[in-house]
Order: C-alpha cells, then structure tokens, then sequence
C-alpha cells in the first residue's frame, strides 16, 4: 500500500492516538505509521529554528490549514466587515480596552497568576495599584499589550525583545535582576509540571545570542526561502521563543506577545480585540501536548500550528459572540431606559449617551445647553443621577464634572426602581 492510497483523517494524529485506533485491513500500527510519516514528508518547509541538536523544524500545508488561513484571512485582515461597535471611533476604544484587558488577564491566569477575573478586570478600569506578584503581572501585560499597537511597525531585534520582556517582568519576577536580558549559564532552566514531570529542556544559554539574532531575522520576513503566510510565521514565532526559553521567567508571556507584535505587523488589526489566551486556556493540555508532539515527532511544527490555529478561530467567533450579546444588552437596556419612571426625559437621553461613551464628561453648563433648561433643573437633573448612583462627580478647577460610573451596563440591568 502507498501513502497516498491511506484512509485521510481530518485530525492530523500522533502516533499516542494512532496506535489506537484500528489501522488499515493489512497493516500493523507500526506500519501504518510508516506510511503516514512517509506521506508527510512531501511538501515540507524548514524554517531556520533548530533543535538543541541543529536538526531544522519543519512544517507542511495540510486542508485544515489551507481552510482555517483562509478564514483567518477573510475575518481579521483588510477591509473586513465587523459590526459598529469595533469600527466607529466613537466606541471602538472601548472593546479595543475590554479586549485587552481580557488577554492581560487571561495571559496571566496561564501563568499560574493567584486573582479573579473580576478582581483583576476592577484593578485595571480603577488604575489602582497592584498588591502583589499577581496582580503586577496583569498590569505588566496590560500595558505590554497596549505597547505593542505602538511598536508594530517597528523590526524585531535582540533590542526591543529585551524591551517587550522588561515591560512584561517589571517587579514580578522572583529574581528582580531577570527582567529584559538573557538567562546565564548559571541559571539552569526546564519546563515542568506540578509533579516535577520534566517536558521541556530548553537550548544552553551559551547558545542563545546567536538564536535571538536568527530568530529577529526570521520575525522581520526573512531567512525562508519563499512565501511564507504571515500567520504561520506568527505561530512559528510563538514557538521559537517558547523553545529557546531564554529568560529566567516570563517567556510564556513573551511568547504570546510577540505572537501578537507578529500578527499586528502582518496587517492582522482585529487581533487588537481578540484573546487569544482565553482559548488557550480552556484547555492548557492541548496546547503543551501540541508543544511537546512538535518537539518529539521529528520537529514537525504541523501539531503546533493546527492548534493555535484552531484557537485562532476559536478566538475570532469568541469576539463575535461578545459582540452580539453586547448589542443585545445595549438594545434591551434602551428599552428599560425608556420605561424607568424615576428619570425624565432628559436623564434618559444623557444616560442613553453615557452607554454609548464610557468615558464622556457632562456639566451643569454642557446639560443646560443640550436640553435648553435653567441652571438649576440642570444641577437637579445630574445631582439626582449621582444621588442614584449613576454618575460619579469631581471638581476640576472651578467646575463640576459628572462622568458615568464604570459598571454603568451591569447597574442599569439590575435596577429598574429607585
């Protein structure tokens, strides 16, 4: 039997699952694997990563890629159709933020962070100070997210690697001194589980200089003969540093990171809405199972790959879920809006604003203005919603500035009475 004449199974099987499975009328699952293997051999592609051994990774364009690139493709890059709410300026920072947040949260939560999604989301809209190693990773990767829709356009090197990490690390390592450099000789490094079930030792430091350079010249769309798809370099650049784990800690973060610089660079915008660790972390084994049949089936980067690239789609129809509940939301708090008995019309219009603009500023003067009413029914109308709840007050100079509190959505959808 050739390779080609085989049964095709949509899943792109390692051997762990093959052997248990019933193979072809003929053959032992030692030889079907031959043949399987034979087969993936047509069509690969070396990428400059090699292993401790100096043996090259490699991949090869399998359907499910060519569908899952397409659709990534048609859904995050160019001149897309996205519903109002990540295309109007007007409210587009606002998921841009949300959506951050989510990835500087979930990213941590991957990372063994000890805090509550809610805990953690508050601590961010508040600005408030982190209290411990935790809460110092979310804020780190907060603004690293941020960071990185400045510096897309900017080449790969050792430099800004350095940068990217120091910004992740700061004040959250166990060795302070870790942050934006290399890890030494003396610092040995292996990924392990709880159990302290070795699965991964990374390349000698002595080696990582020279990896860091050819890995930034493979970043910046070069060192591949050929075209490669930007997304398959993005995956491929999450890998490398995960591989290389070139940093005492944080290199989890970094990784994902620059996976994200990547995919911003190759013209990918919507990703500056998309958690892509959310999906990573429903299942945290599959994504090490996929790191770990790379590294031990020949360094065939394919396990790898399908899998971010099913978390990729996983995290593009998660966005386009949120977004429909939260027009459903919105549209059904108008409605209570209209119905509420214990504002006026007037009220009902600035509330109706303040969904749709979290962080607008209202006075005494711009709410006199827009509803034609004296001063006092003005400082009645907004003294009334603070007294509610609803807006929160600070002087500014000589005046009074009322803004929307920041669970504006959550407090109008629970209270329909005074």
């Amino acid at each position: 039997m050739r390779s080609e004449d085989l049964p095709q199974h949509e899943e792109y099987l390692h051997w762990d699952k093959l052997r248990h499975l019933s193979p072809p009328a003929g053959l032992s699952h030692e030889e079907w694997w031959w043949l399987v293997k034979r087969g993936r051999q047509s069509g690969r592609q070396g990428i400059p990563l090699r292993d401790k051994k100096g043996v090259s990774f490699s991949f090869s364009l399998v359907p499910e890629m060519f569908e899952a690139l397409h659709h990534i493709d048609q859904r995050c890059a160019g001149n897309i159709a996205m519903p109002e709410q990540v295309t109007d300026g007007r409210t587009r920072d606002r998921y841009q933020i949300n959506s951050l947040m989510e990835e500087a949260v979930t990213s941590s939560l991957l990372e063994g962070a000890a805090v509550t999604r809610q805990k953690a989301r508050d601590m961010l809209r508040s600005g408030r100070k982190p209290t411990d190693k935790s809460e110092r990773m979310i804020v780190n990767n907060f603004k690293t997210m941020q960071h990185l829709l400045n510096i897309k356009d900017r080449p790969l090197t050792p430099e800004l690697v350095f940068e990217i990490h120091a910004m992740i690390s700061e004040d959250a390592l166990d060795k302070p001194d870790g942050a934006g450099r290399l890890r030494r000789a003396d610092e040995y490094i292996e990924v392990s589980d709880d159990l302290d079930n070795i699965f991964h030792i990374p390349p000698a430091a002595s080696q990582l200089p020279g990896r860091l350079e050819d890995m930034c010249f493979f970043a910046n769309e070069t060192g591949v003969n050929g075209f490669l798809h930007p997304v398959i370099r993005s995956i491929a650049l999450h890998f490398w540093l995960a591989y290389d784990h070139p940093f005492v800690d944080g290199n989890g973060r970094t990784a994902r990171a620059l996976f994200y610089w990547s995919m911003l660079r190759g013209g990918y915008w919507l990703f500056q809405f998309i958690s892509i660790s959310q999906a990573l972390l429903r299942s945290p084994s599959d994504y090490y199972r996929a790191f770990l049949h790379t590294e031990h089936d020949e360094n065939d980067l394919n396990y790898f790959i399908l899998h971010q690239l099913r978390c990729i789609e996983t995290s593009i129809q998660d966005l386009h879920e949120y977004l429909a509940r939260k027009s459903e939301q919105r549209r059904g708090l108008q409605i209570i809006l209209r119905g509420l008995d214990w504002v006026n019309h007037r009220q009902q219009a600035l509330l109706s604003h303040a969904l749709e603009h979290d962080d607008a500023a209202y006075t005494f003067e711009s709410h006199q203005r827009s509803h034609r009413i004296s001063r006092m029914t003005a400082i009645s109308d907004l003294r009334s919603l603070e007294e509610k709840g609803l807006l929160v007050s600070r002087l500014q100079g000589r005046q009074r500035v009322f803004r929307p509190i920041p669970n504006l959505e959550t407090k109008l959808g629970t209270r329909t009475r005074p």
